[in-house]
């Protein structure tokens, strides 16, 4: 019994040492869309990836803080042609 729990401990911390390489944010607006769509999931309880204080900043803040540290990873998908 003792194995399988170390065995879960050790998927547990690979599964949070994910490799983290956002692509450049090319324009303002898509750093505001980034950081809506971030800030929404952190109010939906997602744990944040900066030492900021989430409980005396706005989600918004800390989502912006995230993106400019890079710790958010994304994609920028290419439009349908």
């Amino acid at each position: 019994m003792v194995n399988k729990n170390e065995e879960e401990i050790a998927e547990t911390e690979q599964i949070e040492e994910e490799i983290i390489d956002p692509p450049e944010i090319d324009s303002k607006y898509r750093m505001i869309i980034l950081a809506a769509q971030r800030s929404k999931q952190l109010q939906r309880g997602a744990v944040s990836r900066t030492d900021i204080d989430i409980r005396k900043s706005k989600p918004t803040r800390v989502a912006m803080r995230e993106l400019s540290e890079k710790k958010v990873n994304f994609e920028i998908l290419e439009p349908m042609k």
